[in-house]
């Protein structure tokens, strides 16, 4: 299997070392910047499969470059930031990352956290071979592309990956502790309030372009119902 590659920025010159260590000690190819442009141009021309970003940068700090990312590629992007605030965290997922540590953080919960966005970001073997469409909603897996009543919706890889557990389960009542491991697998790294988060973003980003009803069972979990 090829080694992973991860884009790393941060404008501490010591974290970047450190992590760069840790990360090719765990069998990753690393790809450093120091600042949101130089960041940018390494995720054209290198194509990563993580991104891991700080969010207190000078000139175009984690935020914008988020921004810029999200308008050119779906890379999972792991934010690194020194505030925890739900805020911070509600702004992230806003804005379109993927999953968050908190300064100073434990090189081994990095690591994971990175491999773990890596797992998500694959499409299921028997999902690269299948196109979804109920006439509302159409989920071209191999081009990774949604529509909603014929409008692209542009959805991050945890975004995606939800989509797909509950559209392939369409009419059941998913449980959080099952979609929990549909979509982050065994990890217990991600609580129930966050689960509940990232289906509000996915729920919002679909109505924008329509109908679409990802509905919540009381206590239970969500479902999503075709037309």
């Amino acid at each position: 299997m090829t080694s992973p590659c991860i884009l790393v920025v941060d404008d501490d010159p010591d974290i970047l070392s450190l992590l760069d260590e840790v990360f090719t000690g765990a069998g990753w190819k690393v790809a450093k910047a120091d600042n949101g442009r130089a960041a940018l141009r390494t995720l054209y021309e290198l194509r990563p499969d993580v991104v891991a970003l700080d969010v207190a940068m000078p000139e175009l700090d984690g935020w914008e470059t988020l921004e810029r990312i999200r308008e050119v590629s779906d890379v999972p992007v792991l934010m690194l930031t020194a505030r925890a605030t739900d805020a911070d965290k509600v702004r992230g997922l806003r804005a379109g990352a993927d999953d968050y540590v908190t300064k100073p953080f434990g090189l081994d919960e990095v690591v994971a956290r990175a491999e773990a966005l890596a797992r998500r970001a694959r499409v299921p073997a028997e999902a690269a071979r299948d196109v979804y469409d109920d006439g509302r909603v159409r989920v071209d897996f191999r081009a990774r592309s949604v529509e909603v009543e014929g409008r692209e919706v542009s959805l991050t890889p945890l975004e995606f990956k939800l989509l797909f557990a509950l559209v392939r389960h369409s009419g059941e009542a998913l449980e959080h502790d099952r979609l929990h491991r549909l979509v982050w697998g065994d990890e217990t790294t991600v609580s129930r309030d966050q689960v509940r988060l990232y289906v509000a973003y996915l729920r919002r980003k679909l109505e924008e372009a329509g109908d679409v009803p990802i509905e919540t069972v009381r206590g239970v979990g969500y479902r999503y119902r075709r037309p």
